[in-house]
């Protein structure tokens, strides 16, 4: 799969997630999100950039429960459940937060 950004080809895997995270940045979140057939919101941000900064520091990925979990402490009820995220990523919240934040595919995803 080719992704051009701005004049850039950042190197995808054969599912559509950056091979180097840094290669990432909001124009390469927003091209990832189109291709994937996703409108961006700023809820979508929200979760976007939490599981960013949850990657970089713990240095891996949740499983999709700890993910609801860490969404539920960081923003409380009404974001911290599955329906919610559900309705932002419907094919898998965990798997597409990771791809359009520009992280490794979850391990536990298919």
């Amino acid at each position: 799969m080719v992704l051009m950004v701005a004049g850039s080809l950042p190197e995808l895997t054969d599912q559509g997630f950056l091979v180097r995270l840094t290669d990432w940045d909001e124009d390469v979140a927003g091209r990832l999100a189109e291709i994937n057939h996703i409108e961006l919101s700023d809820e979508h941000w929200e979760i976007i950039l939490f599981i960013r900064e949850y990657y970089l520091l713990y240095k891996h990925l949740p499983n999709a429960r700890v993910f609801t979990k860490a969404v539920l402490k960081q923003f409380g009820e009404s974001k911290g459940n599955s329906r919610y995220l559900h309705r932002l990523f419907p094919d898998g919240p965990l798997k597409y937060a990771c791809k359009l934040a520009g992280l490794p595919k979850p391990p536990t995803c298919l």
